[in-house]
């Protein structure tokens, strides 16, 4: 018996040390990462025609026979040659050039946090676009935090104002601040049941005054301005300080819907804004998109005559990170997040 406890202590040593080396050796990896990089993040470039042929092609080959394929081989290369001399042709005679279409993809969460990379893939594109080429924005967000998609709207906002036409494709969802920067568009398509709208704000609360009292626990809210605190988690709330809430929420709202009209005079604001969603054909009769349609076909379509590419910042990341982001991403798949009806304060869309 005393065997087995010595034993034991020693297996707890051992353990523990073990582990106290690796903790070492990851935080040394780490920051040697962090050192060797110079920036935070870099700009990837990928053709989209170039991806769309590839697929295309490849799939010519497992479902022709061998004699088609040779038909249509010679075929594509037919077409290659006859691009490649009409471009070559309209550059001597200063012809314009195939316009551009830059794809970026924005998934937005809570903190609308993806708002960060949008920064940089915007910068990048008004550096070289102009008044003939596009921008689309690949939009996915329930909304969330009004400071946050208040900022990511005015990131849409500079390409709008620089002249350059910009498309709000939505596949699933642009509700609340996701609408807020929908709304922003040139135009908005949207697949048949995409879910848009719910223009309105909401703020939760919760309060643990009565359970602390009943404990004998007294909780003191010092503040220095009549309204610095309106609500608190922890102290008793007061009549007066629930309306001056509700008054800032009205506020944000009206904010809100005179955002909404700005850029979208077409719709019925005494319809829409009652903090409601709908589906694509419902939105559709509201005048809250403009088209129904799905992302893909109409960047497929796009490839037709136009350079399509896909912009996308990203982030470097050193091993660590890695494995922090995996770790998250496994706890989000295990713990499964309803966003849409997810709410932070102090204010959400």
């Amino acid at each position: 018996m005393e065997f087995l406890l010595e034993y034991g202590l020693f297996l707890a040593k051992t353990v523990t040390l073990l582990v106290s080396i690796l903790v070492i050796i990851i935080i040394v990896v780490g920051l040697g990462q962090k050192n060797k990089q110079t920036d935070k993040g870099h700009i990837e470039v990928k053709s989209i025609n170039d991806a769309v042929d590839n697929i295309t092609h490849s799939l010519k080959q497992m479902v022709l026979n061998p004699e088609m394929r040779k038909v249509e081989l010679k075929s594509e290369k037919k077409k290659l040659k006859e691009e490649q001399k009409t471009r070559k042709k309209d550059v001597k005679e200063g012809a314009e050039p195939r316009g551009r279409v830059f794809v970026v993809e924005f998934e937005g969460d809570v903190q609308a946090s993806a708002v960060a990379g949008l920064r940089e893939e915007v910068t990048a594109i008004l550096a070289i676009a102009d008044e003939g080429d596009e921008v689309v924005v690949k939009l996915e967000s329930p909304g969330g935090m009004v400071h946050s998609y208040g900022l990511a709207a005015s990131q849409l906002e500079r390409i709008v104002s620089r002249k350059v036409p910009l498309t709000i494709a939505v596949d699933k969802v642009a509700a609340s601040g996701g609408y807020m920067m929908a709304c922003i568009g040139t135009k908005i398509i949207a697949a048949p049941f995409a879910l848009l709208g719910s223009i309105g704000v909401v703020a939760q609360i919760p309060n643990f005054h009565r359970l602390l009292k009943s404990k004998d626990v007294d909780v003191e809210v010092l503040t220095a301005g009549e309204y610095k605190r309106t609500l608190t988690m922890f102290g008793e709330n007061t009549e007066k300080g629930r309306e001056k809430f509700i008054q800032e929420l009205e506020d944000v709202h009206a904010l809100f819907k005179d955002f909404v009209s700005e850029n979208r005079p077409t719709v019925d604001m005494q319809k829409v804004a009652t903090g409601e969603a709908w589906y694509g054909k419902r939105a559709l009769a509201l005048n809250l998109v403009d088209e129904l349609k799905t992302s893909d076909e109409y960047i497929i379509d796009k490839c037709t005559d136009r350079d399509v590419f896909l912009v996308k910042y990203v982030e470097h990341q050193n091993r660590m990170d890695k494995l922090m982001e995996r770790f998250a991403l496994v706890s989000k798949r295990l713990g499964g997040t309803d966003f849409l009806r997810r709410e932070q304060g102090p204010y959400t869309f």
